[in-house]
C-alpha cells in the first residue's frame, strides 16, 4: 500500500529542515516555549522556524536549536543546504527574467527582498526586560558570594553566562548587543573569582580573557578594570607577583566613578611587597591610602568581589605591611579593618574579605610572639562553613599553622592547639567537595 500523502517524507531541504527542527523538539519533550527559553528566542521564532511557508530561520537560530536539542550539527547542515537550494531558485529566476516584459515583476521582487531584510533588522531575540533582567541576576550572584554555598553559585554564574551566549548567537539591535556582551563579561570575570577560590588559578585565566574580550565589545570600563583586577589576583595566588602587579597598574587605566581604584591601588602595594621591592610598595601603599580618602562606590557597582571598601582595602594594606616586616603596623590596620567589618550591615558584610583581614591580625600576633592573641583571633575564622572555606582563605591558614608552630614549638600548648584547629579546618573544605 502506498503512503498517504501527508506521511510521505518532504522532498526539498527546506521542507526537511522544518520537519527536522519539530521532530527534534518533539523527540526532547519540549513545547516551542519551553525550546525559546533553553536558546534565548520568543516560542514565535520557534514556531516560525518549524513552518513552511514563511523565512528561512536564522543560522544562528538553527545553531542554537541544534546545541540545546544535541542533534551534533544535522540542523545546521539541513539549514545551509536548505540556503543553497534557496540562492539556486532565486539564480534560476533571475536568469530567466531576461525580456521587457519582466523588469516591472524584477523590481518588485528587489524591494520585497529589501523589505524582507528590513523585517529582520528591526527584529530581535532580546528586548529591555530580558537585559534588566540578566543584570540584576549578576547583581544577585555578586552580593551573594561567600555567603552562600560557592559550588552552586558557580552553577548559576555559568548558566547566566551560557544564557548571555546563547543569546548573542542570534539577532539583536547593536545596543542591547553591548549590553549583553557586558553581562556576559561580569558573569565570566565572577566565574574568573570562583575559580580562583576553588583553586584553579589557570582556569580562572581562561574566563578572565574571554571576559577582556566581551569588555572590549562593551567598550565598557569599569567591566575592564574589574578584569584586570581579577587577573592581578589569578596571578598573585599563583605567586606571581610582577604579572599581578602589572595587570594591577593596567587596570588603573580603566578607573573612574567607583572603587576599583581603590582596590587596584592596594593590591599593587601588596604586589610590590611580595615582589621584594620595598619603596615602590610604600610609595604605592601611600596612594592607595590617599585614594581611600575620596573612594565612593558608583550607583550600579557591584557588589562582593567586584567592589572595594575601606575596611577589604585596609585587609590589603595589613598584609603589605606583613611582607614589609612591619607586624606593629600590619596589627593596627587589621584591626582597624576588622572593627569597620564589624560594625557594617550585615547585608553588606564581606565575609571573605573579613576572614582573610581576621588571618592578618593572627599572623601580625604570632610575628609578635604573641600565641594567646593569635588563637583568640583565629577562633572566628574557624567557624567558616565548609562550603565556603576556598583555597585561598585554606592557604593562609595554613600559613598560620605553620606560623604557630615556629614561634611556640610543638612542646607549647597554644602552639599545638592552634595546629590542630588549623589540621581539621583544612580536612573539611569546598576544594575537597569539589574533587569528592
Amino acid at each position: 500500500m502506498e503512503k498517504r500523502e501527508h506521511d510521505e517524507e518532504p522532498h526539498s531541504a527546506n521542507a526537511r529542515l522544518r520537519h527536522a527542527l519539530k521532530a527534534a523538539r518533539d523527540g526532547a519533550g519540549l513545547s516551542q516555549a519551553e525550546l525559546g527559553a533553553m536558546v534565548g528566542y520568543t516560542r514565535q521564532y520557534i514556531s516560525l522556524a518549524e513552518r513552511e511557508g514563511h523565512n528561512l530561520p536564522s543560522r544562528e537560530l538553527v545553531a542554537a536549536i541544534d546545541r540545546a536539542l544535541c542533534t551534533d550539527g544535522a540542523l545546521v547542515r539541513l539549514r545551509d543546504a536548505a540556503r543553497q537550494e534557496q540562492l539556486r531558485g532565486r539564480s534560476s529566476s533571475t536568469a530567466s527574467r531576461s525580456t521587457p516584459d519582466t523588469v516591472e515583476e524584477l523590481l518588485m521582487s528587489a524591494a520585497g527582498e529589501s523589505s524582507e531584510f528590513l523585517s529582520w533588522a528591526e527584529s530581535t531575540n532580546v528586548g529591555d526586560l530580558t537585559i534588566e533582567q540578566m543584570h540584576d541576576d549578576i547583581r544577585h550572584i555578586a552580593h551573594s558570594y561567600l555567603k552562600v554555598p560557592t559550588l552552586p553559585l558557580f552553577a548559576r554564574t555559568k548558566a547566566l553566562r551560557d544564557r548571555a551566549f546563547t543569546i548573542l548567537s542570534g539577532h539583536q539591535d547593536p545596543r542591547h548587543t553591548r549590553e549583553l556582551y557586558a553581562a556576559a563579561g561580569w558573569s565570566l570575570t565572577i566565574l574568573a573569582w570562583i575559580s580562583v577560590d576553588l583553586g584553579r588559578a589557570d582556569a580562572a585565566k581562561d574566563h578572565a580573557r574571554a571576559a577582556w574580550m566581551c569588555a572590549e565589545r562593551a567598550d565598557h570600563n569599569p567591566l575592564r578594570a574589574w578584569v584586570r583586577a581579577t587577573q592581578h589576583t589569578a596571578a598573585f595566588w599563583q605567586a606571581d607577583y610582577d604579572v599581578a602587579a602589572r595587570y594591577a597598574t593596567d587596570g588603573l587605566n580603566y578607573v573612574g566613578t567607583g572603587t576599583a581604584e581603590l582596590f587596584l591601588t592596594s593590591a599593587r602595594a601588596l604586589d610590590l611587597a611580595r615582589a621584594g621591592d620595598t619603596q615602590a610598595a610604600e610609595d604605592a601603599l601611600h596612594q592607595a591610602q590617599r585614594v581611600a580618602d575620596t573612594a565612593e562606590r558608583a550607583q550600579d557597582e557591584l557588589a562582593g568581589p567586584l567592589t572595594c571598601t575601606v575596611d577589604r582595602a585596609g585587609s590589603l594594606w595589613s598584609d603589605t605591611e606583613l611582607a614589609l616586616g612591619r607586624a606593629d603596623n600590619a596589627l593596627s590596620l587589621a584591626d582597624r579593618a576588622v572593627e569597620q567589618f564589624e560594625a557594617a550591615p550585615e547585608d553588606e558584610r564581606n565575609r571573605g574579605s573579613e576572614r582573610m583581614t581576621r588571618l592578618q591580625q593572627v599572623k601580625a600576633h604570632l610575628a609578635l610572639g604573641d600565641l594567646r592573641s593569635a588563637e583568640d583571633a583565629l577562633v572566628p575564622v574557624l567557624d567558616t562553613p565548609s562550603t565556603q572555606r576556598v583555597r585561598p582563605l585554606v592557604h593562609r591558614v595554613t600559613e598560620v599553622g605553620t606560623l604557630a608552630a615556629q614561634a611556640g614549638g610543638m612542646s607549647d600548648p597554644t602552639a599545638g592547639r592552634i595546629h590542630a584547629a588549623v589540621t581539621d579546618f583544612r580536612n573539611d573544605t569546598v576544594v575537597r567537595e569539589l574533587s569528592a
